[in-house]
């Protein structure tokens, strides 16, 4: 007991039962106190506008799954949160210290999030994640540069390579090579020998995403990595490279597979025809430059062979080897015997992965023409996937094509075209969308089977649409043979577009210090 000056022992006596009162109660004992937890960093970006807090405030505290079902016309709040996270992170700013845990919260429960999540976040949602198991997640890195080492800070960024979780280390890599890409290399070359090969498979892949010439040396000692898939992907990231010595070993031997011929004298036509002689083995430098002996089921080993090797072959060497033709006079050429599908195949692989627009043009075609109809068109993973070409090309030549695509051929198979497309979409692909669901509400079906579409339009189509779009809300007289209330839904699903497009603009309009 410890009796304080001018305090009576009685009075003493009395502080002490309380005090151990409230511990026994707490089922605490007494023990020395830990070390103060260090203050939270400084995080000098601008905050948010008050009606965008109050925003923020409001989405993170209604960010539950919908109910299924009619959504009706009420707008969905867990589609407007990813998208106000994107906005407020090109404004640059932080998130409000209070709602840091939800913020959290929401980017652990949803993966989609957490980059934008954890940038809005910033300094200070990762100093508080280091009190919490739950936001664990946080601290595993992002590649953003609020999580990790700067520049100026080598010892910091060689401690993290060699000491932090694989995540991080991933997280490290990919930010180094984005800032600096010999940096990037030279860093993953001081651990290679001794990590594992799942390991050094998915650091390649963070060398594809910023990958340049001075990266072959490095690939090219990849090549006789004791792991087969490593040195696969070390062969892909080469033949990306044109101008790579894989590249020019890979067109020797793929040029030779494909030759120009004249067709048979009885045939109809005298024009020049490709005529495709596959190789008749594998042998070890094919292997070691990343081709695969042995072909999947249901292919044969001549095709496989084939069609790896025309896939890395630099396509622009087909332009002088075929005559001094374009891609779109080469993709035009008849292919003699039943080689055609194998080899045009081959080449859209090539040019998704030696990003080649003129060959991806080329061999997409016009959007118009009938041979893009549904029927023609590939699954989601084909080599022929028309979705994969489209990502080659420019944005604003990628919105165009699938606005004629549409005008064309509607919506049926235009859904994963529209996700590539950069958002908010261009005025003629909006036009294009609108159009084609107001034509299939005029021919009487129901809503749900455009959902998927219309889940995209509330996202990406430009909130200043709006207004023009307000015609579409009413009410209409359903055609003769629709089905039982379909007017109805459309009305209910274009109110809900126009309703989310407005709220949308609200949202652009405080983030820029607008009124609410």
């Amino acid at each position: 007991m410890v009796v304080r000056a001018g305090q009576s022992a009685a009075a003493a006596l009395l502080d002490a039962a309380a005090l151990s009162t409230v511990r026994r109660r707490a089922a605490l004992r007494p023990a020395p106190a830990g070390e103060r937890l260090a203050p939270a960093p400084v995080d000098p970006r601008p905050p948010l506008p008050p009606a965008a807090r109050r925003r923020l405030a409001f989405l993170l505290a209604d960010r539950g799954p919908g109910s299924g079902g009619r959504r009706g016309t009420t707008p969905d709040l867990t589609e407007l949160l990813p998208q106000w996270l994107a906005a407020a992170g090109e404004h640059g700013y932080r998130a409000p210290e209070a709602l840091l845990p939800a913020l959290l919260d929401a980017a652990r429960a949803r993966m989609d999030l957490r980059p934008a999540a954890l940038a809005l976040a910033g300094p200070r949602g990762l100093w508080l994640a280091r009190l919490n198991d739950a936001w664990r997640f946080a601290l595993r890195g992002i590649g953003g540069a609020l999580s990790l080492p700067g520049t100026d800070t080598p010892e910091a960024v060689q401690r993290l390579w060699e000491e932090g979780l694989f995540a991080e280390r991933v997280a490290l890599l990919t930010a180094v090579r984005r800032r600096d890409p010999e940096a990037g290399r030279q860093l993953l070359a001081t651990t290679w020998a001794t990590e594992r090969a799942e390991d050094r498979l998915m650091f390649l892949d963070s060398l594809g995403e910023a990958l340049t010439p001075t990266d072959e040396p490095f690939l090219e000692q990849a090549l006789s990595d004791r792991s087969r898939t490593v040195r696969a992907i070390a062969a892909e990231l080469l033949s990306a490279l044109p101008g790579s010595a894989l590249a020019a070993r890979m067109a020797e031997r793929g040029l030779t597979c494909v030759r120009r011929s004249r067709p048979a004298p009885e045939a109809p036509s005298s024009a020049e025809v490709l005529t495709v002689d596959p190789p008749r083995s594998c042998d070890a430098g094919m292997e070691r430059d990343g081709v695969t002996r042995q072909p999947p089921s249901g292919r044969g080993e001549r095709a496989w062979w084939l069609g790896q090797l025309v896939e890395a072959t630099p396509l622009d060497r087909w332009t002088t080897h075929l005559g001094d033709r374009t891609p779109a006079e080469i993709v035009a050429l008849p292919v003699a015997g039943d080689w055609r599908t194998e080899l045009h195949d081959a080449w859209c692989r090539a040019a998704v992965r030696q990003r080649h627009a003129g060959w991806a043009r080329a061999l997409l075609g016009a959007p118009g023409d009938p041979g893009q109809a549904a029927a023609e068109l590939a699954p989601a993973g084909s080599s022929r996937d028309l979705t994969k070409l489209l990502t080659v090309l420019p944005e604003d030549e990628r919105a165009r094509w699938v606005a004629e695509f549409i005008a064309g051929h509607g919506l049926a198979d235009a859904f994963r075209m529209l996700g590539v497309c950069a958002v908010p979409w261009s005025e003629p692909l909006g036009r294009a969308v609108v159009d084609a669901l107001d034509i299939a509400r005029d021919a009487g079906s129901y809503p749900w089977s455009f959902s998927g579409v219309m889940g995209l339009a509330e996202r990406c189509l430009d909130p200043a649409a709006a207004d023009r779009l307000e015609v579409l809300t009413a009410l209409t007289d359903e055609p003769e043979g629709a089905s039982p209330g379909s007017g109805g839904y459309w009305a209910e699903a274009f109110q809900r577009l126009v309703g989310t497009l407005r709220l949308r603009a609200t949202m652009h309009a405080e983030l820029s210090g607008g009124p609410s």
